[in-house]
């Protein structure tokens, strides 16, 4: 009687195991399950933030391929708006990307109050640059974004609708299971897309923004170093880089 006692205890227990497991097997499939159409939905935005950026980028070459554009171009205007902040609103217009541009009006906004500074505007000189590097990291943030979180969203969104597509694999229901791994399949293809797009994109404006940025320090460092400069600054930070 013990005996059959001990192997009911047993039988109990291995029940209440098995019914836990289920349990725990169906909350996540449950959750894996919520996760499916707002991971689709995800991928999709990522995609279309794509679009925006491709857009943006081809808009910012067009600037550059205009006659006179350029970084060379860009050292020319910087230093123009330097020696005439009156018509520094007026040069802007001629840099080669909308950020180049406010920092060009920075620096005519900096030299018109140079003279008053102590330092000859060293200080606002090296400020108007380095709300460019925030800004050219601000601008270079989505694509960043964009490259890390594509695969790993596409992952998700692979293996997301394998869960009822083995399911229906197990009923036999082969259409089912078709069309799961047919929104699987694509889930991949977008997110690798949109990271490799986003990853040449990024590229190719850090090449382009650490050019305007060189040419901006250029310009600053040769008109501190003019003769008619209250006080010259200390050379321009080499160093300084977009990473």
């Amino acid at each position: 009687m013990a005996v059959i006692a001990q192997l009911g205890s047993s039988a109990d227990e291995g029940a209440e195991l098995v019914e836990a497991s289920g349990v725990v097997s169906d909350t996540l499939s449950l959750f894996s399950s919520a996760l499916g159409d707002s991971m689709h939905v995800l991928i999709l935005v990522m995609l279309v933030v794509l679009v925006f950026e491709f857009g943006r980028i081809v808009a910012e070459g067009w600037r550059r391929v205009r006659p006179g554009s350029g970084s060379n171009r860009l050292e020319h205007v910087a230093r123009e708006a330097l020696a005439r902040p009156e018509g520094a609103g007026e040069l802007a217009r001629k840099a080669p990307g909308p950020l180049a541009e406010r920092a060009v009006l920075g620096l005519g906004a900096a030299a018109r109050g140079a003279a008053l500074d102590a330092d000859g505007g060293a200080a606002a000189f090296e400020a108007v640059l380095a709300d460019y590097e925030l800004a050219v990291q601000r601008r270079l943030g989505a694509g960043r974004l964009l490259v890390r979180a594509g695969p790993a969203a596409g992952l998700m969104g692979t293996l997301i609708p394998l869960t009822p597509g083995l399911a229906e694999l197990g009923e036999g229901n082969f259409q089912l299971l078709a069309e799961h791994l047919q929104v699987a399949f694509a889930a991949t293809v977008i997110g690798l897309l949109v990271g490799t797009a986003a990853f040449a994109i990024t590229q190719v404006r850090m090449r382009l923004y650490s050019e305007d940025l060189i040419a901006l320090e250029r310009a600053v460092a040769k008109h501190v170093q003019r003769p008619s400069a209250v006080v010259p600054v200390a050379e321009p930070a080499h160093g300084r880089g977009l990473r």
